[in-house]
């Protein structure tokens, strides 16, 4: 049937395009309208689900652990993107009919019919992106260009998928009209487009990792230090930062840039001639973590701030945690310094088994450099620094809480080795400042003050915080969701964590739905007043609560704030 010629509003040349079509071309743009309409909708719709992707760090495990704690979040928008396919297809479906039932059914309008069907399903995908987003994302999802790598790998794998069920599946009663049924597994499919995209990852990847390792080890006089640990590691980073910064020009990894793409992305944007020290932090979710940061840093100095129950959701057991640890002692040259802080446990072991020469910290003189003396208020802290061999001298710091004493004895032990004065060291103690939402002291125009140890949380640092938090006169409030990624004795950490809060805090809001139950247990046990006990679902909800009944003398610790894929739906 020939196209009926209709007004095209000032574009004859389409119209003169859509005229020489014959039919068979017509009918291959429709099939192809009808496999990219569920593409479209999915490609949009998957926002929230590659978010989840992205905030796992594309890790696998991690991120099938978020869908299952995310159910609604992860399989909703596959389901309501099936419905909506079904919608536009058969909507097209009828559409033709009607046209051709009034006589005008031809090639402009069944061009028309295929081009509205594209529309409605990226508006369709957009208002599922829209639905099952999450909102005021903590760390909002990110364009970047491995995301946008993704998204075509993502786009192909679907198209594949849906022109193979399309030609796979019967036609059904409705002619021309086929059921699509694969966005039902839209998690699923993120999943197999990142793992097809990731020999491309890690091809970019290793490009900018050697770029990295070669602008970093091409200045021979470089002073390279690496830091890891199960905490304390990025307060060890400012610290040692600050105290250097007295006699070199030194540049410490930001925020907490820690992986390697992270660090090889500071080496590469932010790294000069200039610079005599680079302090490199190190984190690890797995065992070979800490080696592959050390074949990017080649350091020659090592520091392990601490060994603990962090991450057990991937490590499993802290002697797992231990071992990648001393990864990075392993990493050093044969005449590399390591520095250890004495905990009495998994540190002390690493130290008494290293060979490499080494540097033990403490708190008494069995180690060689070690505190005393020390006074903690709500204004800072006071000790007295000793260095075996060297002396002593009284520091000041406005850091809260005595195991930032810990952290500034392992940057001092460093930093007296790299020959700063004990003046110096002293100087540069005084100069640091509270690393942001990590136990930062913050004025509240209602009056009341604020303790924000919101980065993260870990049984050795909330037991910290509460002992800070202890300090200030009484009302105390504690607002937290708890503690995440500790395997199998998550419920007993956070049931410890309870009868912990129950000796620091008068009024406990504690923030979640099925995760902080063992802390309400633990409070209990605890003979905390239940009246003074209050369970609320979002932070939002917490701050709504928090302004009803807080006062201008009260001192409030925000401790931990989960990110958005712990958020339990």
């Amino acid at each position: 049937m020939s196209p009926t010629r209709v007004n095209a509003g000032g574009a004859p040349a389409l119209l003169e395009l859509v005229e020489l079509m014959t039919p068979s071309y017509l009918d291959i743009l429709e099939t192809a309208v009808y496999i990219l309409v569920p593409v479209l909708c999915c490609l949009f719709g998957a926002k929230g689900i590659l978010h989840y992707f992205q905030l796992e760090s594309y890790q696998f495990p991690g991120y099938f652990r978020t869908l299952g704690r995310n159910k609604k979040h992860a399989l909703l928008p596959g389901i309501v993107a099936f419905v909506f396919v079904v919608i536009i297809r058969l909507g097209g479906y009828y559409a033709n009919n009607f046209l051709y039932g009034v006589g005008l059914y031809n090639g402009v309008t069944r061009v028309v019919v295929c081009v509205l069907m594209l529309i409605l399903a990226a508006l369709a995908g957009l208002l599922i992106a829209k639905i099952f987003t999450e909102k005021k994302a903590k760390k909002p999802f990110v364009l970047t260009g491995r995301v946008k790598r993704l998204y075509v790998v993502f786009f192909i794998v679907m198209t594949l998928v849906s022109v193979a069920e399309y030609f796979m599946l019967r036609r059904n009663i409705l002619t021309g009209f086929r059921i699509s049924l694969w966005p039902l597994i839209l998690p699923l499919v993120v999943a197999l487009a990142g793992l097809l995209a990731w020999p491309i990852e890690k091809l970019i990847s290793e490009c900018y990792f050697r770029d990295a390792r070669r602008k970093l080890l091409a200045s021979k006089d470089l002073i390279r230090i690496g830091i890891t640990g199960s905490y304390g590691k990025t307060s060890v980073k400012h610290v040692l930062g600050t105290i250097l910064s007295e006699k070199y020009t030194t540049l410490i990894t930001p925020a907490s840039f820690n992986t390697p793409m992270g660090v090889s992305r500071a080496i590469r944007e932010r790294l000069t001639p200039s610079y005599q020290v680079f302090v490199g932090e190190m984190g690890a979710r797995h065992v070979g973590d800490i080696k592959e940061m050390c074949r990017l840093v080649k350091p020659t100095i090592g520091i392990i701030t601490s060994v603990g129950p962090q991450h057990l959701e991937t490590f499993k057991t802290i002697e797992r945690v231990a071992k990648t640890k001393y990864e990075l002692i392993q990493g050093l040259p044969e005449d590399g310094s390591s520095y250890f802080y004495d905990d009495g446990s998994f540190c002390r072991k690493m130290y008494d088994g290293t060979t490499k020469p080494k540097t033990l910290c403490g708190a008494d003189d069995s180690a060689d450099v070690w505190f005393s003396d020390v006074t903690v208020s709500p204004a800072g802290s006071s000790f007295m620094l000793h260095i075996r061999d060297k002396g002593s001298i009284q520091c000041q710091t406005k850091l809260l809480g005595e195991h930032n004493i810990h952290n500034i004895v392992l940057a001092a032990a460093v930093a007296n080795d790299l020959g700063l004065s004990l003046r110096q060291i002293a100087r540069g103690v005084e100069k640091l400042q509270p690393v942001k939402n990590r136990l930062e002291l913050m004025s509240n125009p209602g009056g009341f003050t604020i303790i924000n140890d919101a980065f993260n949380s870990n049984p050795v640092g909330a037991k910290a915080a509460l002992e800070v938090l202890k300090q200030f006169p009484e009302r105390r409030i504690i607002i937290t969701p708890g503690m995440v990624e500790l395997g199998e004795k998550e419920a007993e950490y956070n049931r410890e964590f309870g009868r912990q809060i129950a000796g620091a805090a008068d009024i406990a809001i504690i923030v979640g739905k099925n995760r902080v139950t063992p802390i309400l247990e633990g409070l209990k046990e605890a003979g905390f007043d239940e009246n003074n006990m209050h369970r609320v679902d979002s932070l939002d909800h917490s701050t709504t609560l928090l302004h009803s009944l807080v006062k201008p003398t009260d001192t409030v610790l925000y401790e931990n704030d989960l990110p958005d894929h712990y958020q339990e739906a």
